[in-house]
């Protein structure tokens, strides 16, 4: 199964991302850095955080778009549903919890639930996000935390650039009239945009670790069906997510996250 899907609203959402992205460098380097900071050091070294900063954006996101959410892999052959009414169909050996799901025709682990858009069952489904034309589930959950703390860093930080330009006083910026006033604007629609994105990714981030600490992803809360489960300390939690290495390189999009080594790509039947 092509992990890319083929889905308008997922295609559109990602376009209107690196739009957004790509237009906030344009203002930070050429209506910022060049005309408030170029001749000082710090213009330079914002210049390079500022896309440090897109850089690792880019690769989480992509890393999100791409990358394997946990679908569950299709058995050779279908579920014969007149077999399992009677209960003469064998579930899978040593698998506790396992559900049936109709549309794909086959058993599904426990935590795994159908995407009507992907069109297949994912391990601990959360869900599907337009903006990586992916759903999110046990295997690129920790990128898109990632890609969501990069984008609210480079909101914040664009804001910081933006104000702290018009409150230094520069006295080598371009006194041009229709120089100062396209730079107004820009200044004025990156500040709108970074808020707009910046409150968004927050919200979102704040729903993720809640659905991480109490252990329950959106779709269990949406259908009320978490499961009983014993309480793990958060740390604990976010490991499952972020993977087993130190938490400092939780945040670079170079590190895979944990699999279950319990998982399996097709069972006897």
């Amino acid at each position: 199964m092509p992990l890319f899907r083929k889905d308008p609203c997922g295609i559109i959402c990602i376009f209107m991302t690196y739009l957004a992205v790509f237009y906030a460098d344009y203002v930070v380097v050429r209506w910022i850095v060049i005309q408030t900071l170029h001749n000082s050091l710090w213009g330079a070294f914002h210049a390079v955080a500022f896309n440090s900063i897109i850089l690792l954006l880019t690769f989480s996101h992509l890393r999100t778009v791409f990358s394997d959410p946990g679908i569950v892999p299709l058995p050779q052959s279908k579920l014969d549903f007149a077999e399992l009414h009677t209960g003469t169909h064998k579930e899978p050996s040593g698998k506790d919890e396992y559900t049936v799901c109709a549309r794909c025709e086959t058993y599904r682990p426990p935590r795994a639930h159908h995407c009507r858009i992907c069109q297949r069952c994912v391990r601990r489904m959360d869900h599907h996000c337009p903006w990586v034309n992916n759903c999110i589930g046990q295997y690129n959950q920790k990128y898109f935390l990632q890609f969501l703390f990069y984008v609210g860093i480079l909101s914040a930080y664009a804001v910081f650039l933006v104000v702290f330009s018009w409150i230094q006083d520069c006295e080598d910026c371009h006194k041009d009239k229709l120089i100062t006033q396209t730079r107004i604007l820009h200044s004025i629609i990156l500040v709108v945009e970074s808020g707009l994105f910046g409150l968004f990714v927050t919200a979102i981030m704040c729903d993720q670790l809640q659905a991480i600490f109490g252990d329950e992803t959106a779709v269990e809360q949406a259908k009320q069906q978490g499961p009983f489960r014993p309480r793990k300390p958060r740390l604990a939690l976010l490991t499952e997510v972020c993977g087993r290495g130190s938490p400092v390189f939780w945040v670079f999009p170079c590190q895979s996250p944990p699999k279950d080594l319990d998982f399996i790509s097709g069972y006897d039947v």
